[in-house]
């Protein structure tokens, strides 16, 4: 039996926790090494050094997004494709896939070279944090094309089976870069260009690490010459779910540019200080829910390829409930630990002072979030690009933006630190009603 196929015949319980739990781990330990590296940054560098990094990781998220949604997009037909035992399409693919991300991928990075500070200042650098965030950028840039084919292996992988192998992708940057900041940062003394060094090695380790696996006879996947020749009706396809992830990823950048310059003007470069350290804390609290996700998705493309309606019921249940008892405990978390998480980064006064409540506020729609990145998942696991897109852009772009534009002006900066609770709760309620009113129609 091909490892896909038990994606068909195990318990869906059983199944969600072999995705999941290593997908949460990838996830807690790439959080880590953020926490990581914001911990270093903010001790040998300072405010200028975390905002510098706010600046620059929407940036980077959105460069190596073009990766991570050719992964997701490949990686859903791949899915339904074996599900259907149709292995020459899951092979052609495959070989679009990596066409794909090579290309897209170095067309960004030379962009991004040729037009950094111009890039910077529209993603709200000010002349404070110029400096500190050209140092960052120049040297983690050269990094990204790997980080981009490392999330859209990352993708492929999980598709065929295979969490663990999935799962190191992720762990491999993240203890890279445990290892390497301190090591750059204070034995080097190259301050936060030693950040941006440690993170770009570890994304090319990443690489390397998917590379080997491709090569290997684990690999239910060969990638031949002839599946390199892009095919019109595959790359369509892969776009039309990995647009997707693109434009959630492009929401979050959109978003980021909008927050940085609304921050900067009712807050100055203590607010987005303040937001780089609240971002980190998100990454870290929310890689359960993350994981469940990311688990959910192979299993519902599947067996939806497999026409197996009551494993699809069973499989979006099971994810709805544990991504909401999972995420309402984050909560609990956040209320009681809020201070302790803040000064883990930093015992800068005024970031001490006015953050742990800040973050208090932002998180207090995260027991809904479950809803929402489950509903946006199925659809696009199973190739409903349409409904896919509206609910993923509908947390972030949708409600999200709106309100950070109207409530500082409202009732200043909290009005910020408000918006993304609203802006969720509007997402699940749209989410959920979506998501029943498709499970009414599918199971009919």
């Amino acid at each position: 039996m091909r490892s896909s196929d038990r994606l068909g015949t195990e318990s869906i319980g059983k199944l969600l926790r072999e995705q999941a739990v290593p997908a949460s781990v990838g996830f807690l330990v790439m959080s880590i090494y953020m926490l990581v590296d914001m911990y270093f940054v903010s001790h040998y560098v300072g405010k200028l050094g975390i905002a510098a990094i706010n600046i620059v990781m929407p940036i980077t998220f959105l460069i190596s997004s073009f990766g991570m949604a050719v992964g997701i997009g490949g990686a859903s037909v791949i899915s339904r494709a074996l599900g259907a035992n149709n292995k020459p399409k899951a092979y052609t693919t495959f070989g679009n896939q990596t066409l794909l991300t090579v290309s897209l991928a170095l067309i960004l990075i030379i962009i991004g070279a040729l037009y950094q500070k111009p890039v910077l200042a529209l993603f709200g650098s000010n002349k404070e944090i110029l400096p500190f965030a050209e140092s960052y950028f120049e040297v983690v840039l050269p990094g990204i094309p790997f980080l981009a084919w490392a999330m859209m292996s990352n993708n492929v992988i999980r598709a065929q089976g295979k969490p663990r192998v999935a799962m190191f992708t992720l762990l491999i940057p993240a203890l890279a870069n445990i290892i390497l900041d301190p090591l750059f940062m204070i034995g080097f003394d190259m301050g936060i260009a030693g950040a941006g060094w440690a993170t770009s090695l570890g994304y090319t380790f990443s690489a390397v690490h998917t590379l080997y696996f491709f090569t290997s006879d684990k690999n239910e996947l060969r990638l031949k010459l002839k599946n390199l020749l892009p095919s019109a009706k595959i790359v369509s396809e892969i776009f039309a779910i990995g647009s997707i992830t693109l434009a959630r990823q492009g929401s979050f950048s959109l978003l980021a540019i909008v927050l940085n310059h609304y921050l900067n003007k009712f807050g100055g470069t203590l607010a987005i200080s303040e937001y780089g350290l609240i971002r980190s804390v998100t990454m870290f609290i929310l890689f359960p829910v993350i994981g469940i996700m990311q688990g959910f998705m192979p299993i519902a493309g599947y067996n939806y390829g497999a026409m197996n309606k009551e494993r699809v019921r069973t499989a979006i249940r099971l994810s709805i409930t544990w991504g909401s008892i999972v995420s309402t405990i984050l909560f609990v978390i956040i209320l009681l630990l809020s201070d302790q998480m803040i000064a883990f980064f930093t015992d800068d006064p005024e970031l001490l002072r006015d953050t742990p409540f800040a973050l208090k506020l932002v998180f207090v729609g995260t027991p809904v979030i479950g809803v929402s990145m489950i509903s946006a998942a199925y659809f696009q696991a199973i190739g409903k690009a349409f409904p896919a897109l509206i609910l993923t852009l509908s947390r972030q772009l949708i409600f999200v933006l709106p309100f950070v534009i109207l409530l500082p002006h409202l009732i200043g900066l909290n009005g910020i630190w408000i918006a993304f609770p609203a802006g969720e709760i509007c997402a699940a309620v749209l989410c959920g009603l979506w998501l029943k009113r498709e499970m009414k129609r599918y199971f009919n």
